[in-house]
């Protein structure tokens, strides 16, 4: 069974605790899965790689790695600061999720 996700694709999160603590970025992609996410610019590794179609000469490429998601805070939209998530009803009775700090509706 995976859990409710309280980070999703395209939001900008602050990583706060690991070897990039205090930088900000946006998630490329979620992994549910193993809980974790990829964050553009964040935990980039060396991988060594073999000469394929795409990259004709192989070798050392950077890439970003997985994080944890309970390393990662969604930063809040109105506030710019890094928050909590919540959720609640709207008047359609579709649960969405809301930034605790200030009560902004995050999209």
């Amino acid at each position: 069974m995976v859990k409710k996700l309280h980070i999703k694709k395209g939001d900008m999160v602050k990583v706060i605790s690991g070897e990039d603590k205090g930088f900000q970025g946006k998630v490329l992609e979620i992994l549910p899965k193993k809980y974790k996410a990829i964050v553009e610019g964040a935990n980039i590794v060396s991988k060594h790689t073999k000469p394929n179609a795409n990259n004709t000469e192989g070798g050392i490429v950077k890439q970003e790695a997985p994080i944890h998601l309970s390393n990662l805070m969604l930063i809040d939209p109105k506030e710019g600061t890094p928050t909590r998530i919540g959720r609640k009803a709207d008047k359609n009775g579709k649960l969405v999720r809301f930034a605790k700090k200030s009560g902004e509706e995050i999209k």
